[in-house]
């Protein structure tokens, strides 16, 4: 009556691709969420849709929390507004117009120049050098060097200190792995952020009756019309005749990980052998694609935000380039980039062990309705499956056992998340695990999100250690 527009959410729940009934309803949570909750409220000023999300793992999200709230607002080498400015630019690679948005106004609170906003042009030499280090690691960590370290280290009046320069590099490796999770898991934009509302009136004519039961339309709407009149889509009536199908594949994991199991206890492959066996996986980790996958232009809103638009994720080895492997035994995270970043940047050493090793180490010994599983033999696969796709290898593991375990659906999912999570769909979500509960598949996003982090970190950190002996 007033003339006032009235905006109401476009999706429904923190996440387009798990149904809202689903997820964890603010106001039932136990006391130990409820802290959780409080905690991710006083750091951020809101209760986040990745934290919804991410809460179906408390024990993760505590120390995600933990650690992001110290790499953004606590005592460290850069100021806050270049913290949150590197934010945006990171997110802005994978197009993550969330994660951008979010921190534009948190740039802005705490003081940042609105000008910067504008175009990464606009912001400080400084910021500007960064976006090649952004860029490769990014899309393709394998290629960082120590010149590219002594180049931000040596820029004159516009030169990095190494404690700033690790400050940036876990923001940089931060913000990619959340635009993953943030794509992987199919975060929606809060009601009050760009692409979360709409001012138009609710309307059933674009709905299943299969979304909206599934918790994608409100109860008030349905009561509105007529069952006959909503449209049922062939693939929903579908789903009823896939559900035996996914029970046989649960089944089928567990009997193959056993199996694994015994021909581990039987016998070992040769160093030979198991050499060949990553250069196999690592082959064919290129031949991996989607046939979704095509090239998507960013937008300006995002875009403006970092340069050289055209540069994306290339398999290493493509067209007759050879990067050697990197192999753990040379430089890990836990001999030498853990006690380089503690040295730098005192205390986040310790916070990014700590997630690393809940994320890998994290299980309820279920899977899918089978309980009592030890799922330790599946966590590694998908860890080292991500780790070899970036060329790096561990000479103590069977890469046979990967093709064994992750099926052609599994990888195109994780391949996507981790290296063009912009291109993620909720048909590839919906497409591996049918049978698994989503509080499973969230957990799958974990492990790509720690792994993913790891693997860009390692190749920036060898690069800061050459540059520095």
């Amino acid at each position: 009556e007033l003339g006032i527009r009235i905006p109401r959410p476009l999706g429904h729940g923190p996440s387009r691709f798990i149904p809202e009934k689903e997820t964890v309803a603010v106001g039932s949570e136990d006391a130990a969420m409820h802290a959780l909750f409080a905690d991710s409220f006083a750091a951020l000023g809101r209760l986040d849709n990745v934290t919804l999300v991410m809460v179906f793992h408390p024990q993760y999200l505590e120390s995600f929390l933990k650690t992001q709230h110290y790499l953004l607002q606590m005592d460290g080498p850069l100021p806050l507004h270049y913290r949150h400015y590197i934010g945006i630019m990171a997110a802005a690679r994978h197009q993550c117009s969330y994660l951008v948005n979010l921190h534009v106004n948190d740039f802005l609170h705490v003081g940042g120049d609105p000008k910067w906003l504008n175009g990464l042009e606009n912001a400080p030499q400084k910021l500007q050098n960064l976006g090649e280090l952004n860029k490769m690691l990014a899309h393709r960590p394998w290629l960082i060097t120590k010149e590219h370290i002594e180049q931000l280290l040596k820029t004159e009046e516009n030169s990095w200190s190494l404690a700033e320069l690790i400050h940036a590099v876990v923001l940089l490796t931060h913000y990619h792995s959340l635009a993953s999770f943030t794509f992987g898991c199919g975060i929606s934009p809060e009601i009050d952020c760009e692409g979360g509302h709409t001012f138009r009136p609710p309307s059933l004519s674009n709905y299943c009756i299969c979304e909206i039961t599934n918790g994608y339309h409100g109860v008030d709407d349905l009561q509105a019309s007529p069952i006959g009149s909503i449209p049922v889509k062939m693939e929903c009536v579908s789903l009823f005749f896939k559900s035996a199908e996914s029970v046989c594949e649960v089944e089928a994991l567990m009997e193959k990980m056993k199996q694994l199991q015994e021909c581990r206890d039987e016998e070992e492959a040769s160093q030979e052998e198991m050499a060949t066996r990553f250069e196999r996986e690592k082959r064919e980790s290129m031949f991996v694609y989607s046939s979704e996958d095509e090239d998507s232009a960013p937008t300006r809103d995002v875009s403006r935000h970092f340069e050289d638009t055209s540069y994306g994720y290339k398999d290493f080895s493509r067209h007759g380039m050879h990067v050697p492997t990197f192999r753990v035994q040379d430089y890990s995270w836990e001999d030498h980039g853990y006690s380089l970043v503690n040295r730098l940047y005192p205390d986040v050493g310790q916070l990014l062990d700590e997630k690393f090793h809940i994320a890998y180490n994290l299980t309820y010994n279920t899977m899918a309705m089978h309980k009592d599983v030890d799922t330790s033999m599946l966590r590694r696969a998908i860890w080292n499956y991500i780790h070899c796709m970036f060329g790096i290898r561990y000479d103590d593991y069977d890469y046979g056992e990967i093709n064994q375990l992750l099926d052609r659906s599994f990888k195109v999912y994780i391949k996507t998340v981790v290296c063009t999570p912009e291109k993620t769909t909720k048909r590839m979500y919906d497409s591996f695990w049918r049978q698994f509960e989503h509080s499973e598949k969230v957990h799958v996003n974990l492990l790509l999100v720690e792994a993913r982090m790891q693997a860009e970190l390692l190749y920036a950190l060898r690069a800061i250690t050459r540059y520095m002996t």
